[in-house]
Order: structure tokens, then sequence, then C-alpha cells
């Protein structure tokens, strides 16, 4: 049920495009906030407005909000290609393939990794909100490679505390364009929403703070392969921290990346992959490392490099 929000303009947002304004004062994005105008689901002292129009303090808003929209809950189905690397009565690590997010999300129609663990009869952990239990970290549906998910309750609460007080070793390996200057260092830049409201994210002063260390492993002629380390897990952190660089990872498209030098190396997603993940066992204490291989279509492409090189 649709619900309707009338207010005055805060003194604060004075000048402001009306479409941020509608984002800062509702918290979603400016895409939203433009639909919404265009709508007609927006008045401004009783007029329908642009959504570049400026706002003046002390003019009335009249909204009127869609009903929100509910989280789909996982459709247990095995997901093809997704291998167990380990697991026992707490955890279990699979080797996420291209195309898989890990949990359903608004607007996402294809596979999950919690969906698949259920598919094939894996029991998780109940704690976390119902459509994405058991999930304590992310990569993105894209991005392949090393993931945990808790089966108990205890891993959960064990593994939750342990990403966010950052004692999880998460590690990459990225194939970038060009040759990072220096060849090792930190990006150490705060990440948020893209100002765009378009669903990506940037660095933006006043984001959350974000870290990302990287190393050189191998430099050819038109890219490099990177070893890169997160100390904090921000939504496309690395893929953004690239893109800050100008070194934006091969076939990220969204963030930049050259489309010629993709489709070349028959790249249709980011060249990024969670090569390796280590933590302390939630039960045991041990301290437990697990690694995975290149995807084919990762591989593919670094031995054209290589060859072009």
């Amino acid at each position: 049920m649709s619900e309707q929000r009338s207010l005055p303009v805060p003194d604060g947002l004075e000048g402001e495009r009306l479409d941020a304004a509608l984002s800062r004062l509702f918290g979603f994005s400016r895409t939203r906030a433009a639909d919404l105008i265009a709508g007609g689901d927006v008045l401004v002292d009783g007029r329908q407005p642009a959504k570049s129009d400026r706002v003046h303090g002390g003019a009335w808003l009249e909204v009127t909000l869609p009903p929100p929209v509910t989280t789909p809950m996982p459709v247990a189905e095995p997901v093809p290609g997704m291998t167990i690397v380990y697991e026992d009565d707490d955890i279990i690590v699979v080797n996420k393939p291209i195309g898989v997010a890990a949990h359903p999300t608004v607007g996402w129609t294809g596979p999950t990794v919690i969906g698949g663990l259920l598919g094939a009869g894996h029991t998780i952990a109940t704690s976390g909100a119902a459509e994405r239990q058991g999930i304590v970290h992310r990569l993105d549906a894209n991005t392949t490679g090393a993931m945990v998910v808790a089966k108990s309750e205890h891993a959960y609460s064990h593994l939750k505390r342990a990403f966010k007080e950052r004692t999880v070793d998460k590690r990459y390996h990225a194939l970038v364009q060009g040759h990072p200057d220096p060849f090792r260092g930190t990006v150490d830049a705060p990440i948020d929403r893209h100002p765009s409201g378009d669903g990506r994210f940037a660095v933006v002063a006043g984001g959350k703070p974000s870290v990302t260390h990287y190393d050189t492993i191998e430099a050819f002629r038109a890219a490099s392969l990177l070893d890169i380390k997160l100390e904090t897990g921000r939504t496309h952190q690395i893929r953004v921290h690239m893109s800050a660089l100008r070194h934006p990872c091969v076939g990220d498209l969204l963030y930049g990346a050259d489309p010629t030098l993709a489709a070349r190396l028959g790249v249709t997603r980011q060249w990024l992959h969670a090569v390796a993940l280590g933590f302390e066992h939630p039960s045991t204490g041990e301290w437990m490392s697990f690694s995975t291989d290149y995807p084919a279509d990762l591989q593919k492409a670094l031995d054209m490099v290589r060859e072009e090189s």
C-alpha cells in the first residue's frame, strides 16, 4: 500500500536539486527519486516539478511513496559449477562460479549460493535475515572464488565477528589495465554509493573507511596481475579502488575498463577472483586456509595477455 508523506523542505537543503534533496530526506537513490518525480508522485507547493528544480527551505513537499519492496526468499536448487572446497559441522567453503549472487536481493533473478547449498541438501545456520541466513560475507555475482557460509549458529556469530574485526585473511587476484605505480601499495580511500545513484560505488568524501593492499605478481604489456589483500570489505571495493587508481580490472566496463581489450580477451565481466580465504575455525580455533583455482574464462584471458607480452 502506498504511503503519503507531507513535510516542509528543511532549510539545510536550500538550493539542492529536487532529486538529491529527496534522496537525502528519504534515504533512497537519486534514480528512484527521479522515477517518483517523473511518475507524478512528487508535488512541491502543489505543483509538479522537474527533477533538476532547486528546492527552497520551507517549500511544501508532498510525496507518494510506493509500497516497500519485499526481498525474495532463496530458491533451493543446485547451482551448476559451484563446488565444495571444505565442509564440516560448522562451516562450508565453496568455490563460487560466475553469475551467482551470495543471497537473494531485490531485482536479482539468478542463482544464489544459499539457494544452491539448500538445493544440494546442505544445512545452513538460521541466524541472520531470512533471505541471507548463514551468509557472513559476500562476493559480487560476477566475482568468482572462495566464500565461507556458516552451518551452525555458533559459527555464524564467530565468523561475523571475525569479519567485522578484520581478522579474516581475504586474498584476491585481479588482472588490471596498465601498470600501477608503485608496483606495490595501499589504497586508503572512503567508499560510498556513487552520487549519480546508478548502482555504482565510488571514492566519496565522508564514505565508509576502505583499505586495499595490492602487490604486482606479474606485469605484461597491456595489463598487470595483482595480489590483493582486503583490510575492509566494502561493496565493489577492489573494483572501485582500482578504478580510482586509473587501473580498472580488465573487463569491468561499469568502472571504466577498455571494452576493446575486454572483447579481444573474451572477458565478459571483471577479471577478479577470490583466490584464498583464511580464518580461525569457529570451534577449534585452528587457523584454516583455503584456495581456489582461476575459472576457465579468467585463465584463458590471462594466457592471452601472457602470449601478447
